[in-house]
């Protein structure tokens, strides 16, 4: 009785992948991640305790709050958004990444919803994009229900881009068998970005399965959590050998209790289109 009296929740699939190549218009990229936590507005110690409740219930500032989150991703190509919800009564029926895709102009975007609470939560990964890919799947890690990875191919088949966007579990032997289920997903791809919250640290990361490839050394000191006071490291963009960093840095935005990470990157040559500057 009760889900009758409730609105009906919106069911919105992305646009679809690009037909034949994928190139970029430009030969740096710009890319953000950002565990973006529904838009709750947990950004203090104690809001843990006096705003819990919008875990499941809707508060009144939801809209302001998702509007400063499309103010922030609007200057960038690629973004990955983890714990973005799809729609239920948390975020007041709005599908939070449909919606940010609309007020940041992103051609494309992908869901994952990794967890189906129905009315309560439609908990999901997110990536969107100013540049259809030629592939995205969505995959389910190890481990239980609840922790995915979206990977997205850019470029031309055999010579691509591979941009991930994971969400990892909290406990390290699940975190060391979803790190050995990534490195088959990226294989011996040369061009591969991988971002997201991966809950741990870049010493643990680098001892397991992607570990054992070589990435790009990027800053010691992008700490993203908790936002209000960043003390460690937890959010990561791992940038392969082959591929320049121009920059990379945490962003001085509390908009959840994580603060996002941007990184500036150049693609080699067939990945944009020639004439690009």
């Amino acid at each position: 009785m009760l889900t009758r009296l409730l609105p009906a929740r919106p069911q919105k699939v992305g646009p679809p992948t690009a037909e034949g190549a994928s190139l970029w218009p430009a030969q740096r990229l710009r890319l953000l991640s950002f565990n973006m936590q529904a838009g709750m507005g947990i950004h203090a110690p104690h809001h843990y305790l006096t705003r819990g409740h919008r875990h499941v219930l809707p508060h009144p500032r939801r809209h302001e709050h998702l509007e400063r989150i499309a103010h922030l991703i609007r200057g960038y190509d690629i973004v990955g958004l983890q714990e973005v919800d799809g729609g239920s009564l948390r975020s007041g029926y709005v599908h939070q990444l449909a919606h940010l895709a609309e007020r940041g102009d992103f051609a494309w975007w992908f869901q994952q919803l990794n967890r189906d609470l129905g009315h309560l939560g439609q908990f999901s990964n997110g990536l969107l994009s100013r540049q259809a890919p030629f592939e995205a799947k969505a995959y389910a890690l190890p481990g239980l229900k609840g922790r995915g990875v979206i990977l997205s191919r850019f470029g031309t088949p055999g010579h691509e881009l591979l941009v991930l966007n994971v969400h990892l579990a909290l406990s390290v032997q699940t975190r060391l068998q979803q790190f050995a289920f990534i490195a088959e997903l990226i294989d011996r791809a040369p061009h591969v970005v991988i971002m997201g919250d991966l809950n741990c640290s870049t010493a643990e990361w680098m001892r397991s399965a992607i570990g054992q490839r070589s990435w790009c050394r990027l800053s010691e000191a992008m700490h993203t959590y908790p936002s209000w006071k960043p003390a460690r490291q937890i959010d990561h963009i791992l940038v392969s050998e082959g591929l320049t960093v121009h920059h990379a840095a945490a962003v001085d935005a509390v908009l959840s209790d994580h603060r996002p990470l941007e990184v500036e990157l150049e693609l080699p040559p067939g990945l944009y289109t020639a004439n690009a500057t």
